[in-house]
């Protein structure tokens, strides 16, 4: 768990704490019109500022229709109603629910960081005269000879012509018991040799190794868009201007033509635009795409 996610929980622990707090207060001491407002009003600067300020932010940027947005509207809407409770209510539910969403994305981000790790820094080259040379993997090609000593990473598959030894491989398969290895076997690139000297002559370059795969493989998983994550990301960008619209006129139109108070049609229209936001179903396709990357390594 990060700083910033420590800082966050805290955070919501207190608004939590000070909600409570608020409730069991205003219903023990009678608290009425602006005093009610002052103590439901600190409770709200505790949890919802940061919401506030980036639908500002985002509106001063030319975003205007986003989660934050829809969150400010239907808060202030809800202090404007007078049902402070639900406007806190609201926006406890809704930073809890990002808080989750930052813990899995940061912990699927150190798994793919940590998958990162297996990129190998050098190879040990052996020259004609029997001489070692620190080269990059690149540089290595098919039918060189290389020397991986223990505690080194292999650099690029082959099959071993001399030693033994056992292999740390967890980061390529997940499994944590070592597994031996001898002359006259195959070696993949990413594994850590731990106990004896392996030479090794290289089967592949660098480019077509077991570790430029997996990492060729991650990095594209995690930069390119899927063909759902594209449709949902134009869907949303037509979608939020349409359920605003849609709750405004709720908020407007039935009044005007029933003849009924402004007040409890603007309370629906809250709510439908508290139900209709589509920050979740934005947010999951690339969530669930990215925590998968990070999760199956």
């Amino acid at each position: 768990m990060s700083n910033k996610q420590k800082k966050n929980l805290a955070r919501i622990l207190i608004a939590l704490v000070a909600y409570i707090a608020a409730i069991v207060a205003t219903r023990l001491i009678p608290l009425q019109g602006v005093a009610q407002l002052i103590v439901f009003l600190a409770v709200y600067a505790i949890i919802g500022w940061d919401v506030l300020w980036g639908a500002v932010r985002n509106i001063i940027r030319g975003q205007v229709f986003d989660e934050q947005f829809l969150m400010a509207v239907a808060t202030i809407g809800a202090f404007a109603l007078k049902d402070y409770q639900e406007g806190i209510a609201v926006l406890l539910f809704y930073q809890v629910g990002e808080w989750f969403e930052s813990y899995a994305l940061g912990k699927s981000r150190r798994s793919i960081a940590a998958a990162m790790d297996i990129r190998p820094e050098f190879a040990n080259l052996q020259l004609p005269d029997g001489s070692l040379q620190q080269v990059s993997p690149e540089e290595v090609a098919i039918g060189d000879t290389i020397i991986v000593k223990p505690g080194e990473r292999v650099p690029l598959d082959g099959t071993i012509l001399e030693g033994r030894s056992a292999l740390d491989t967890s980061a390529l398969t997940g499994e944590a018991a070592p597994r031996d290895v001898e002359s006259g076997e195959d070696l993949i690139s990413g594994c850590v040799n731990l106990t004896g000297t392996l030479t090794v002559k290289v089967s592949r370059p660098y480019g077509e190794s077991t570790v430029a795969k997996i990492l060729d493989l991650v990095e594209n998983s995690s930069a390119k868009k899927a063909k759902t994550e594209n449709f949902i990301t134009r869907f949303a960008r037509y979608y939020t201007p349409v359920v605003c619209i849609a709750a405004l006129l709720l908020a407007v139109v039935p009044p005007l033509v029933t003849g009924q108070p402004f007040s409890q049609w603007v309370y629906r229209a809250l709510t439908f635009l508290v139900i209709s936001c589509p920050c979740a179903l934005v947010i999951s396709v690339p969530l669930s795409f990215f925590g998968g990357i990070g999760g199956g390594l």
